[in-house]
């Protein structure tokens, strides 16, 4: 695979159950990409220095999932104008809800696009589209692709229709 171009990061590797659909869905695409874990709480300095080089070493946009307090995603964000996608992961006493605040009330001037709780598959796309406004041949991939889920919804309406 050539040189990375997203970044996945999670807080902590039981994030992997959830993160790794993105990286299903990246690998479908044929996106380069690279996982790391990094917590914005036990490992900060590590977490502020991979955002900081992400785009000298060629990434172009980031991926994050973090559970609970869900810091990392804004973290990441403050250290880089790379896209930062955060993915707030369900779990624990509030099942993700209090991943998905932190995550979706960024203080003005740090975005961070917020995604459901445990929403892996659609970072990634989201990822994936993002790529495609300067890769043609992606954006035509991610056509197909939409095509293709469409084709399958309508044989599956068709049945549906045919059983009177």
């Amino acid at each position: 695979m050539s040189n990375p171009v997203v970044g996945i990061v999670m807080g902590s590797d039981s994030d992997w159950d959830v993160m790794q659909k993105a990286v299903g869905i990246l690998d479908d695409l044929k996106i380069s990409y690279e996982v790391r874990v990094l917590s914005a709480h036990r490992t900060p300095l590590a977490a502020a220095n991979y955002a900081q080089e992400a785009e000298g070493r060629g990434l172009k946009v980031i991926i994050a999932g973090a559970g609970r307090a869900a810091h990392l995603p804004g973290v990441l964000a403050s250290y880089t104008l790379l896209p930062i996608i955060g993915v707030p992961i369900g779990g624990g006493p509030l099942s993700g809800v209090d991943a998905l605040y932190a995550i979706v009330q960024m203080p003005p001037g740090i975005p961070v696009a917020a995604m459901a709780i445990d929403g892996a598959q659609n970072a990634a796309l989201f990822a994936a589209q993002l790529l495609a406004l300067h890769d043609p041949e992606l954006a035509e991939l991610l056509k197909t692709q939409r095509e293709r889920m469409a084709q399958r919804v309508l044989e599956k309406d068709a049945c549906f229709q045919s059983r009177g």
